[in-house]
């Protein structure tokens, strides 16, 4: 699917204080830390560490206003194969283990998004300056050398610190538009060959993927807000396969080394898989014999509503994520059901507090070292960081998307809409307004997976609340 943009309104201003106040995210950094990150950065810039690989001519793929750029890729061929270059923010190289900025990170866990700003991990000055891969500026990494054979098996993988410089920066709409011309930037000139290759073995192993199109609320340009509903175009799946194969990679290294952090997920049971197929075909969707979950999902439009009500039922496939740290004793079950394999979270140190500490794992197994007690120590600490900090994550974003739902509607109570059933239950269901984009639960005997009319009953913006109401076929207007 080619379009990012899947349907997108205006809405008023909006203000999100009460939000950043109920979730109890920090305003500002303490001054301690501040100046430690600002002293660490000038020291950095000053004093670069890590082999120099800026003979190695990365790029960077991210959305189109980020800053905090963790990853920069290079992919080139070889005898037998590919080989991926993979650098990643060296945040080690700017937080002191003990300091104040350390401490904060902890506090807070994982950068959170809201519309009006973002609340960074760390500050600024490391996150979207000095640690950030920026086009033009050498930056200390943790640098993944990844071989691939013709069928996408990784032969070979080691991670090192080094120095490196971005040449160039790019977002995902630039990525599939150059791809689809045959202009694309000769770092990543492979990218489309090695994503479809990784997309198909994942697939061949069970992995699963759910194309579920993204609300966001986004800045007008006037002062205002408006709600986009996004469907990912295929350059963001390639892209992410590099993380996610530097992510098993980091796995089977701290596997085979007896010591890590994992992110883990149950492997679907047989019940919910039998659920899903009878859901497939009460909405008349082909599941061929042999066909895995996630290959029947590849083949998918979430723009056709039948489709989009069996995405959203596949979610309850994909249960209980979770981080795992063990050291001596290998978890019971380490693989993430969706990658179908054993992963771990590496690619994102800047935005996430875990993958720093996996990082260092895979960077003193890889060179044969004793893993440091401050990793060894912080490792069964994080769990419980994380997983909080990712409900809190969860809650502000769709804290936001609830906001900008009611605001955009609060004075269009009693409208009747087109809407998408695309999940159902004893009160209810879910539906998708088809314009403006809004998902929210309806009250009314709801068939899956067909177009329905509705009526707004509530758009509340101080409880942050949307619902609807079906309406009888002899009603609809």
């Amino acid at each position: 699917m080619a379009d990012v943009v899947t349907r997108l309104v205006g809405a008023s201003r909006i203000d999100f204080t009460a939000l950043r106040r109920e979730l109890e995210l920090p305003t500002r950094f303490p001054p301690a830390a501040l100046r430690e990150a600002r002293e660490a950065a000038e020291r950095v810039r000053s004093q670069p560490s890590g082999a120099d690989r800026t003979d190695i001519p990365f790029v960077t793929i991210d959305p189109p206003t980020s800053r905090d750029l963790d990853q920069a890729v290079c992919l080139s061929r070889r005898a037998g194969g590919y080989r991926v270059f993979y650098a990643i923010a060296d945040v080690t190289a700017f937080v002191a283990t003990g300091g104040r900025l350390e401490s904060e990170a902890w506090r807070r866990g994982q950068t959170v998004y809201l519309p009006d700003a973002r609340v960074p991990l760390h500050p600024p000055v490391i996150s979207e300056g000095a640690g950030s891969l920026l086009p033009g500026q050498t930056r200390p990494v943790a640098l993944w050398t990844i071989d691939l054979d013709t069928d996408g098996v990784t032969t070979s993988a080691r991670v090192e610190r080094a120095r490196v410089r971005s040449r160039g920066r790019f977002d995902y709409v630039a990525v599939q538009a150059a791809a689809e011309s045959g202009r694309l930037d000769d770092a990543i000139a492979l990218l489309p060959e090695v994503g479809r290759l990784l997309v198909e073995r994942g697939l061949a192993h069970g992995a699963i993927d759910l194309p579920i199109p993204e609300q966001e609320v986004e800045p007008d340009g006037d002062g205002g807000w408006r709600l986009v509903l996004r469907t990912a175009v295929p350059a963001e799946s390639w892209n992410a396969q590099i993380s996610l194969l530097t992510g098993t990679c980091a796995a089977a290294i701290m596997l085979e080394g007896g010591l890590g952090l994992l992110r883990t997920m149950p492997a679907p049971t047989a019940a919910a898989v039998a659920r899903l197929r009878g859901a497939a075909a009460a909405l008349g969707i082909a599941w061929p014999r042999r066909a895995t979950p996630g290959r029947v999902l590849s083949t998918l439009d979430p723009g056709r509503p039948r489709h989009a009500a069996f995405i959203d039922h596949a979610a309850e496939l994909l249960r209980g994520a979770r981080y795992v740290a063990f050291d001596g004793v290998r978890p019971t079950d380490p693989a993430h059901g969706a990658v179908a394999a054993p992963y771990a979270h590496v690619t994102a140190p800047l935005r996430r507090l875990a993958d720093r500490y996996a990082t260092e794992v895979c960077l003193s197994l890889t060179a044969g070292r004793d893993v440091p007690d401050w990793v060894r120590d912080a490792l069964p600490r994080l769990p419980p960081v994380m997983e909080a900090s990712d409900r809190r994550a969860s809650r502000a974003q769709r804290g936001a998307v609830d906001l900008a739902e009611a605001v955009l509607l609060a004075e269009r109570v009693g409208e009747e809409f087109d809407a998408v059933v695309v999940d159902v239950d004893e009160r209810g269901g879910i539906v998708v307004v088809t314009e403006p984009p809004v998902v929210a639960r309806c009250a009314g005997r709801l068939p899956r997976g067909e177009r329905i009319r509705v009526r707004l009953a509530v758009a509340d913006p101080g409880r942050r609340l949307v619902s609807f109401e079906a309406l009888p076929p002899a009603q609809a207007r």
